[in-house]
């Protein structure tokens, strides 16, 4: 089976409690599940990951590199302005694919650019969590053309 890591990023632990419009109202723990139950359906290990701290999804991404095979990252805010995430992510040679809850080309301007999208396969953006079962599916293809 191949683990993946499901990496979310700053205030992604409020999903359910803010701005349901853009957000939906699955809570960040029914995601988790949701993503729990699918990835073993399609035979994957599925370890979900979340930090209001950008050194720590650093850290993760660093070390994801001899403990899996594939990331599935929501940087939440960090899309926007951080650096050192993108350059985390340009280094790790797995498959990686961003995912938003909203389509953030549609919000505020701020919000349109990503940082994270030039150093990974692929975004998956406005499908509501469902992106993150997108993700799953995708990844595991991507996963096995490595193969």
């Amino acid at each position: 089976m191949h683990k993946i890591w499901v990496i979310n990023g700053p205030n992604l632990n409020l999903l359910g409690q803010r701005n349901l419009d853009h957000y939906e109202g699955q809570t960040f723990d029914e995601l988790t599940q949701l993503l729990h139950t699918k990835a073993k359906e399609m035979d994957l290990i599925v370890e979900c990951r979340q930090s209001n701290h950008e050194g720590d999804l650093v850290d993760w991404i660093q070390a994801a590199k001899s403990q899996v095979e594939g990331i599935i990252i929501n940087a939440g805010g960090l899309t926007h302005t951080s650096v050192s995430i993108h350059d985390a992510l340009e280094i790790l040679e797995c498959p990686k694919i961003e995912v938003h809850i909203s389509n953030i080309y549609a919000r505020e301007e701020f919000r349109r650019k990503s940082l994270v999208s030039p150093v990974v396969n692929g975004m998956i953006a406005g499908f509501g969590q469902k992106g993150y079962i997108l993700a799953l599916e995708h990844i595991k293809t991507l996963i096995k053309a490595n193969n």
